[in-house]
């Protein structure tokens, strides 16, 4: 998140290498770098090869959401186990369960607030 909010409040299309963003989010290199890289695999940060190189937002701030970020660097938010396999409820199945109905209730609607929220809304807040 860290790392896309620092972006974002950047001229579109600067570069920074990634020792400068280690850097200026006190991150370690080597865990940057796989940020970076589940960033770049899923279209929100672009990387540059050479003496200019860098990373850059491949997308504007208002693009990005903080689901676009969570499940860049996680993968899919599930709050369950059994919402991501209901194959596996052990409660009579997920059909008759409502555990299970309350909690996809509460997913869908934490990961719409989630996509709500764009990373210019955060460089908004700052201005503030």
């Amino acid at each position: 998140m860290r790392v896309v909010a620092y972006l974002s409040k950047l001229e579109s299309g600067t570069k920074l290498s990634a020792n400068i963003i280690a850097e200026k989010q006190n991150i370690p290199l080597r865990f940057l770098l796989k940020l970076l890289q589940k960033l770049r695999d899923a279209d929100i940060v672009e990387s540059f090869m050479g003496v200019k190189g860098g990373y850059a937002l491949k997308k504007a701030p208002s693009e990005i959401t903080f689901k676009d970020v969570i499940e860049a660097i996680e993968g899919p938010i599930y709050l369950n186990r059994c919402l991501e396999h209901p194959e596996e409820c052990n409660n009579k199945g997920p059909e008759k369960c409502p555990i299970h109905k309350t909690l996809e209730e509460i997913q869908e609607n934490f990961k719409n607030d989630l996509d709500s929220v764009s990373f210019q809304d955060i460089i908004d807040r700052c201005k503030e």
